[in-house]
């Protein structure tokens, strides 16, 4: 009975809408406007993005962990640098796990993975969440948020490697022959950066006009 009790409080509603609010209505990209500049840099192709996405995930989530840990005896006039250090550690363990385990991943995405560490989505959830929440829900709240900015990653990735590449995740999709004689040619501007942009505006005009709360009066 104690054990569903304390799992109920674990997945309560307060917890599921910290984790689920990220995803949608509150996105980090397509809302909150922020992680852009990596947005455009890493979505050519859908492995970079997703791996991006994923090591954000992870990042956000453990470095909420352990500043919400932290957050009572860290002075308040240092607490942007001691947040920066915790990013730093685990942006560098991140790092090297890519470049053991995925080195030509880690080529592709050069220094992103490094400016990770300066990400306004993981120093906003940081200081506005992490820092007046418990460990858990800040995990919750980091998973969400890595894994809203992942959803729009892989999103804008999928077509412009798709439809500028012809290729998803390396395998060929649409460099074919009968494609190729009807007319079918790639399209080399969906590769360029601001075609992630463009892609990303389309995101948002769908989810605000579907969602009519995000409008503005």
């Amino acid at each position: 009975m104690r054990r569903n009790k304390n799992m109920g409080a674990l997945f309560s509603k307060k917890n599921k809408e910290v984790f689920s609010t990220p995803l949608g209505l509150n996105n980090p990209v397509t809302v909150q406007v922020l992680g852009i500049c990596s947005a455009l840099a890493v979505t050519a192709k859908l492995e970079p993005a997703i791996v991006m996405g994923l090591s954000v995930t992870v990042i956000t989530a453990f470095s909420n962990v352990v500043i919400s840990l932290l957050r009572k005896t860290i002075p308040n006039r240092i607490r942007i640098i001691v947040q920066l250090v915790v990013v730093a550690a685990l942006v560098t363990i991140v790092s090297e796990i890519l470049k053991a385990f995925a080195y030509d991943v880690s080529v592709q995405l050069s220094v992103y993975v490094g400016l990770i560490i300066t990400n306004c989505i993981l120093m906003g959830r940081l200081e506005a969440f992490a820092m007046q929440n418990g460990p858990w829900e800040s995990f919750l709240d980091g998973v969400g948020n890595g894994l809203g900015y992942a959803k729009i990653l892989v999103i804008v990735a999928f077509f412009r490697e798709l439809l500028g590449s012809g290729t998803l995740l390396g395998f060929n999709i649409l460099n074919y022959e009968p494609l190729q004689k009807i007319g079918y040619v790639n399209n080399g501007l969906m590769l360029m950066p601001p075609m992630a942009l463009i892609l990303c505006a389309c995101i948002i005009w769908y989810q605000r006009a579907r969602h009519k709360e995000l409008q503005e009066k």
